[in-house]
């Protein structure tokens, strides 16, 4: 009798999975690389880190993710997908080359393998023929509600004995010999043996199978992905193919109703009916939970798209957080939801505002990062009007550098065309949203953090458009400025109240815009204070470079001014609480504060103010 586990919520469809490989092959000789930090939870388990299991996510335990730094059973870094393939071709012909024995196993799943990269990877295995094994782990997830109502791939005994025969060295034995003998016959015959070889397999396997052989890997499969007695036969089958090329294994497992990763917590149109008034929407975002910059922006954005049907929202990143798919629910057709296929979302965003409509294209900061040649190509260049939201921007706590955002500021501000801005609390972000949507002649963009917002009156507003380039005074002061940037405003607030303990008066001003910049409020800042600091959660080369840029050129570091910019250091903030994370990289109000008291020369105010 087969065993089969019931599906696990730690590692989700994958448990069965990984102990039927680590069973198999034999590791870290053999290279296992995951595409999905949240399906590695097993692999971790199984590979010496079960006693450190409970400090996942936290500051000094475990990552969410694969590491090479902290196993050598981690052969390559996982996180944002698609790359595990790519990477273990790599391996695989640095393998060959050096004259080494070992295999390669990659595992795949649906959400990867909307992203081109993976077919990149898998054309070019088949074309160098490379051996190596290529696992996809098919949860049945679809990007399209419509395709739920379709048949689901079902595994049969037939199915798994097909497979079994098709994965025997035998059978892949006997494949190759009939195609040297169909040779021999000349081209013709060749061809022919080919297209009746390549009829029937499609003929047995599942729908789109006949795709992965165009590419030029042999495909293995369905397998019943939680039936541990039929995958360790399997691929105890496939780890004895050697010098055979790439093999793909389809693994069917169980749905993931819920991947439990950051940017993965789903809900499908059929779980909650589309909201009929802003107190529906109001009721589903509460619902005893801290209410976020997403649910403002979504409230924002559902508000403006209740007045203009031009808007849309194309949505790109791994999973969708669910306020965001209020929209989706309000209005479907005018959602489209592409997965990890960002560059294809920004270029197709770009059609839309050709088209004549008002594409907001929201992707979190760290997978906008995979689609800049389109944002600056086929958007700024031709300065088409896409509205790029900029979700989960600067620091985001237990996920670690992985999915943290501190590069966006830099490398959406270096465009010549683009309109640079964000929000220092939820209301801001309401007036942003309205002012993306009235610019029509130019790309822009709008970053916001992860998490709970400054404070809510509870209640729908709609949003007045920015005057673009202008910034405001917060708190006057003398001597200090603080020139915030994003919500580290906020912080600078708590910064100016510490500094009144010690005597001092600082102001406070909101940038608002990184591009273009508030030169008067830049002018008046140094022209009545003897030091400005400016403060952003974001990287060297962003909002302090760019006005650090500006007081150059205009002449006013000549003066009497000294300026000082706060960033991110020039490292990867390790996974940790959002709290922890800020004052390891230096950011938190005191951490302003006490830079403004060394720059007064009250050192030790400084120190005591840091303990």
């Amino acid at each position: 009798m087969s065993r089969k586990c019931q599906p696990c919520n730690t590692g989700h469809s994958v448990v069965e999975l990984a102990i039927a490989i680590h069973y198999v092959f034999n590791a870290p000789m053999d290279k296992i690389l995951w595409d999905a930090g949240q399906h590695t939870y097993a692999h971790k388990i199984l590979t010496g880190r079960r006693s450190l299991f409970h400090t996942i996510k936290q500051r000094k335990g475990l990552s969410g993710f694969t590491s090479r730094f902290e196993s050598e059973y981690d052969p390559f870094g996982a996180g944002h997908g698609c790359n595990s393939l790519s990477a273990g071709l790599g391996m695989a012909v640095a393998r060959d080359l050096g004259g080494r024995k070992n295999r390669i196993v990659t595992v795949i799943s649906n959400w990867t393998t909307m992203a081109g990269q993976v077919y990149e990877a898998m054309g070019h295995a088949g074309f160098l023929d490379s051996n190596m094994v290529v696992i996809l782990n098919d949860s049945r997830h679809t990007l399209l509600p419509k395709a739920d109502s379709q048949s689901k791939m079902s595994i049969n005994a037939l199915s798994s004995a097909l497979s079994k025969v098709q994965s025997s060295k035998g059978f892949r034995k006997f494949r190759e010999a009939a195609k040297g003998l169909s040779k021999w016959f000349g081209k013709g015959m060749h061809e022919f043996a080919a297209k009746i070889d390549e009829y029937a397999r499609g003929m047995i396997g599942p729908h789109g199978a006949t795709l992965f052989e165009e590419l030029g890997l042999y495909y293995i499969g369905p397998i019943d992905g939680n039936n541990i007695d039929d995958l360790i036969c399997v691929l105890k089958e496939v780890s004895t193919l050697d010098s055979t090329g790439p093999v793909l294994v389809h693994v069917i497992t169980e749905n993931e109703k819920d991947s439990g990763g950051e940017f993965n917590s789903e809900i499908t149109p059929d779980e909650e009916g589309p909201p009929d008034s802003s107190q529906d929407i109001l009721k589903f975002l509460e619902n005893g939970l801290s209410r976020t910059y997403n649910d403002c922006f979504v409230e924002s954005l559902i508000a403006e798209a209740e007045n203009d049907k031009r808007i849309v929202v194309v949505h790109g990143g791994m999973g969708i957080d669910r306020s965001i798919q209020l929209f989706q629910s309000r209005f479907p057709d005018r959602f489209f939801d592409l997965g990890i296929a960002e560059q294809h979302a920004v270029t197709f965003s770009a059609g839309l505002a050709c088209g004549g409509l008002k594409p907001f294209c929201i992707i979190p900061s760290t997978f906008l990062q995979r689609a800049y040649d389109q944002i600056v190509e086929d958007v700024d260049m031709q300065k088409i009007p896409v509205r790029f939201a900029i979700t989960s921007a600067g620091l985001v706590g237990s996920e670690g550098p992985t999915n943290s955002g501190p590069f966006d500021i830099t490398f959406m501000s270096c465009l010549p065309n683009m309109i640079v801005m964000s929000p220092s609390n939820e209301d801001e972000l309401i007036d942003m949203v309205a002012t993306a949507a009235m610019v029509e002649d130019r790309p822009i963009c709008f970053r916001y953090p992860k998490g709970a917002i400054v404070g809510t009156s509870g209640t729908l507003a709609y949003g007045n458009p920015l005057e673009i380039g202008k910034g405001e005074i917060l708190a006057e002061g003398k001597e200090i400025a603080f020139l915030g940037y994003g919500e580290v405003v906020q912080r600078c607030l708590i910064a100016r109240s510490l500094l009144f303990n010690f005597g001092i008066q600082a102001t406070v001003a909101n940038a608002r815009f990184c591009k273009p910049l508030d030169i008067d409020l830049i002018r008046m800042l140094c022209q009545q204070h003897d030091f400005l600091i400016t403060v952003e959660e974001g990287t060297v080369g962003g909002f302090g470079s760019h006005v650090s840029q500006f007081i150059s050129l205009d002449g006013l570091l000549d003066g009497k001014i000294k300026w000082r910019p706060i960033v991110l250091p020039d490292r990867y903030i390790e996974h940790a609480s959002l709290t922890e994370q800020l004052d390891m990289a230096g950011l938190t109000a005191h951490h302003i504060a006490a830079t403004a008291l060394t720059l007064l020369g009250r050192h030790r105010d400084a120190l005591l103010l840091m303990k």
